[in-house]
């Protein structure tokens, strides 16, 4: 059984490289534009997740010519979670919520990937996130298999007490299926360093001090100093190395960019540190404007002080539903999936979108944009930055361990 078990492996493994290798290197299509024509047919949306990922990824495997063995070995997850977390409330009531995670492959190495709390989390959503990130740490040539997590919460409604007692509750409730070398969890939306902290802390009372369990962690738990801009930075090389297949560069080009948060404001910052003309950028409090460039260091400051975008004083409010149809160069989705629909779709007038968010572009709009002659560089490269710095972390804490453990 064991010899059958490292077989099938061993040829999920090659399976997995095959695929890769054909989908990165055997497209007619030489260069950059080889990726986006192949990465076209993984476009996954947050509606209907998973039979969306799956009939993307069929359109992939027919395109590409894949052996229907393979086809089938990929689409189906390695293993699915699903329990209840019950926590008291500061008010001393009681209120349960029901959490997830799902390991899809891991034939190339541990599971990989992030922990999500929102409203909206569904089995459907994580699932199709856990196959998202196996392929996008294929992509990034990382020794990683994907997975995804996440609870059904509003963090936001949380208080810092409830959200550790939810996250204890949670990481005991899978601690026998997490590991260092079996599934490691990463901070995603509503989650952060401080969330790792308590998964880390909560696993190593299971199973002794375990810093590579997670990674996305505070500093002084062994976490990177690059972690933090590490998905933002990524955006933008990505974008770089678009812009270079087309003969421009950052400085020459108007950004718009949906979402301010972690990612969106170091792709900003970064863009225009680069000489790039960020004209435009929305979050949840709000959206503002300058045609002649935002000054994004001055913004950052102002959301640190206020929380908010409004009432900046360095461009013109706008309404947050104007911003994907305004005019630009270069568009950045940086928050929910799903943003770029049929109904606006038509009205983008972006020549290039950088997919920095999850499946910001539903299928009918992709079909739209790219019959327009809209360029689309898809999720699974344009923001892979987060899980490659997240790989050496990893590393890097594991190779202290080794070091920790040989000093008598």
């Amino acid at each position: 059984m064991t010899e059958a078990f490292i077989h099938s492996h061993s040829h999920s493994q090659k399976l997995i490289h095959s695929f890769i290798h054909i989908l990165l290197f055997k497209s007619p299509i030489s260069g950059f534009s080889s990726l986006l024509t192949c990465f076209e047919s993984f476009r996954i949306i947050v509606m209907n997740a998973l039979a969306a990922t799956s009939r993307n990824f069929r359109n992939a495997a027919r395109i590409l010519g894949l052996d229907s063995k393979l086809e089938r070995s990929l689409l189906i997850p390695f293993r699915e979670i699903k329990v209840e977390c019950t926590i008291p409330k500061d008010d001393g009531s009681l209120v349960s919520y029901v959490g997830f995670r799902v390991q899809h492959d891991n034939a190339r190495g541990p599971m990989k990937g992030g922990i999500r709390y929102h409203p909206e989390v569904d089995p459907d959503e994580v699932n199709a996130l856990a196959q998202l990130m196996t392929w996008k740490t294929a992509v990034a040539d990382i020794p990683y298999g994907g997975a995804k997590g996440g609870i059904g919460c509003s963090p936001k409604e949380l208080s810092n007490s409830e959200l550790e007692r939810l996250t204890r509750v949670f990481t005991q409730k899978i601690h026998d299926l997490i590991g260092i070398h079996t599934d490691i969890p990463a901070p995603d939306m509503g989650t952060n360093a401080q969330t790792m902290a308590w998964i880390l802390d909560e696993y190593s009372k299971f199973h002794g001090h375990s810093p590579a369990v997670v990674t996305g962690k505070p500093i002084d738990l062994g976490g990177s100093l690059g972690r933090e801009a590490a998905t933002g930075r990524g955006v933008v090389y990505a974008t770089e190395a678009l812009l270079a297949e087309h003969g421009q560069a950052i400085r020459d080009l108007t950004f718009v960019i949906q979402g301010f948060g972690n990612v969106g404001s170091w792709a900003a910052r970064l863009i225009h540190e680069r000489g790039g003309k960020v004209i435009a950028v929305s979050d949840i409090t709000g959206a503002v404007k300058n045609a002649d460039g935002i000054d994004i260091h001055k913004l950052l400051a102002h959301k640190d002080k206020t929380g908010s975008l409004k009432d900046f004083d360095g461009g013109d409010s706008m309404e947050p539903s104007e911003l994907l149809a305004h005019e630009c160069d270069v568009l950045i989705p940086c928050a929910l999936g799903g943003v770029l629909k049929r109904e606006n779709a038509a009205d983008v007038k972006a020549k290039f979108i950088i997919e920095a968010a999850n499946h910001p572009t539903d299928p009918e709009a992709d079909e739209i944009l790219s019959k327009r002659g809209v360029t689309i560089l898809p999720d699974i490269y344009a923001n892979s930055g987060g899980v490659t710095v997240s790989y050496f972390e990893w590393v890097q804490v594991k190779k202290l361990m080794t070091v920790i453990f040989l000093i008598p």
